[in-house]
């Protein structure tokens, strides 16, 4: 299989751009990152079930909002990228170009991860004020807006307030994005969990195309997400997930985070990519066939 040899515009830390003048082209690599670094082992699959997982997504928040997706069929690739077609089909992704808004949407519905960390200490999550008593992965009264800082590569995202969301974006649009959060992880809450998994969290990132906000890049992938399997949840432990927590926590085991991170063992790298596509079946009720 034929890898571009084509210098993307600019990467992220799985995603490869190319800018085609009135639209892009996202390529999702098989890259992982974890603690906001690129591990240096690839996950086999994973760029394909983030790309079709998102356009599973989009298609389903059709009459939620709109979205940035153009097309991902490879019969409509530019001509220089088609020689590639084998090596680009099901992880790419052609999209309207928006101006996005600098910021992480992040909706939390159970208590786990740096949520977790600061309830412990503070009693909050972002400013936000939780009921007394929850333990780890407790399921909240209502799901909550908790906005993060989009940080450059290499830097870290930082927890932010809704407040200070106000002030970077304007009332008018951090009230539009919270809104638009909420009821988009509420409306793919209740999908998942007709197919036995939870969302546990998730991040979204929103741009504007010709005046009107629309959800962009990757959406409810077990990169920007975690999905906990409900036959097996229990409120007061870690859960198990299908997701790159998994990842994570054998990180977590064997690496004190100084320094460049560690290969990871190849059973690490199979269950992981199995993870992904466990995802990707049980979310869409589809056979994984790429």
């Amino acid at each position: 299989m034929l890898e571009i040899d084509i210098k993307p515009d600019a990467q992220g830390k799985v995603r490869d751009i190319y800018d085609l003048g009135d639209s892009l082209l996202l390529v999702a690599t098989d890259r992982i990152s974890a603690f906001d670094y690129i591990l240096p082992d690839t996950i086999p699959n994973k760029g394909i079930v983030l790309t079709q997982l998102s356009c599973f997504w989009f298609k389903l928040l059709e009459g939620v909002v709109e979205n940035h997706l153009i097309s991902s069929d490879v019969a409509d690739l530019p001509a220089k990228f088609k020689p590639y077609a084998d090596y680009l089909r099901g992880r790419f992704m052609l999209v309207k170009k928006a101006n996005m808004f600098p910021a992480e949407c992040i909706v939390r519905g159970y208590l786990a991860g740096s949520g977790l960390k600061e309830y412990r200490a503070t009693q909050t999550v972002c400013g936000i004020t939780l009921p007394a008593g929850l333990q780890e992965s407790s399921q909240l009264p209502e799901p909550i807006f908790t906005p993060s800082t989009k940080a450059e590569l290499g830097e870290h995202d930082e927890n932010i307030s809704f407040t200070r969301l106000c002030e970077i974006l304007g009332e008018k649009d951090a009230n539009t994005l919270r809104d638009l959060a909420v009821r988009i992880y509420t409306t793919a809450r209740n999908h998942a969990a007709e197919r036995g998994i939870i969302i546990a969290d998730t991040k979204f990132e929103f741009g504007r195309v010709n005046g009107n906000v629309i959800l962009a890049d990757e959406v409810l992938t077990p990169d920007s997400s975690r999905f906990w399997p409900a036959e097996s949840y229990h409120e007061g432990i870690e859960q198990p997930s299908y997701d790159k927590q998994f990842v994570r926590d054998w990180l977590s085991a064997h690496w004190d985070k100084q320094g460049n991170p560690p290969a990871l063992p190849a059973d690490i790298i199979q269950k992981t990519s199995e993870k992904y596509v466990h995802a990707y079946e049980a979310i869409t009720g589809e056979a994984f066939k790429f």
